[in-house]
């Protein structure tokens, strides 16, 4: 969120979301009732938030805090309103392979690491791609379960493009059970969302599978 305080925005919580209990917008705690709670923790952990090499971290923290969850205050479906009607004779899927994921974990708002794969058969308009990209972007830079992400993603582009088909598939690795917990280093999750001809035409389905998996494919959580 370049140039912009979240303090100065009001969102309502969790946009675009029909999957997961909406609320109304409230009040963002300002920028150092945030920096108090990040001292609160430093102190809970057991260490001295005033001594030099923890001094700045709270500010720090707030800030990182504007990256990691700037999906909040991002529009998904202003995203994909632009549109190209000149590629309407498009006939062919279209399909963004291993887009770099990065997102927090709800339960323990710690990261998930890994790679979407996106695709969809056009129906008369098609989308840039890189918007494709900041679509996934801007769901996962929230607090998140996967399998909520995955069916995100996938709705949003069914409803505004209204396409044929779309997939999505999410391959990522959860640091909630791999550095806490059961600690499973290696183990990753793998989910899917098929709409249209990608869930009722097992051609369809198996074709775009397939290329996803063609080889060249970036390495999990590269």
């Amino acid at each position: 969120m370049k140039g912009r305080d979240m303090d100065s925005v009001v969102v309502e919580h969790r946009t675009r979301t029909p999957s997961r209990a909406g609320s109304q917008a409230r009040r963002r705690p300002r920028r150092a009732e945030a920096e108090a709670a990040v001292r609160t923790l430093i102190e809970w952990a057991g260490d001295d938030p005033d001594r030099e090499g923890l001094r700045g971290t709270p500010e720090r923290v707030v800030r990182a805090y504007e990256e990691f969850f700037a999906g909040y205050v991002e529009d998904p479906v202003a995203l994909l309103a632009t549109t190209f009607e000149k590629a309407a004779a498009c006939d062919g899927m279209v399909v963004l392979r291993d887009i770099r994921l990065e997102s927090h974990c709800e339960h323990h708002m710690v990261p998930i690491l890994g790679k979407a794969h996106v695709g969809y058969l056009p129906a008369g308009r098609v989308v840039g791609i890189s918007k494709l990209a900041r679509l996934v972007e801007a769901f996962a830079k929230r607090m998140q379960i996967q399998e909520a992400l995955t069916s995100q993603i996938a709705d949003a582009i069914q409803d505004v493009l209204k396409p044929r088909g779309v997939g999505v598939v999410i391959e990522a690795a959860h640091q909630c059970m791999t550095t806490r917990g059961v600690r499973k280093p290696g183990v990753s999750l793998v989910t899917s969302r098929m709409l249209g001809c990608f869930r009722d035409d097992p051609t369809t389905r198996r074709e775009f599978l397939s290329m996803i998996a063609a080889p060249g494919s970036a390495p999990h959580g590269g």
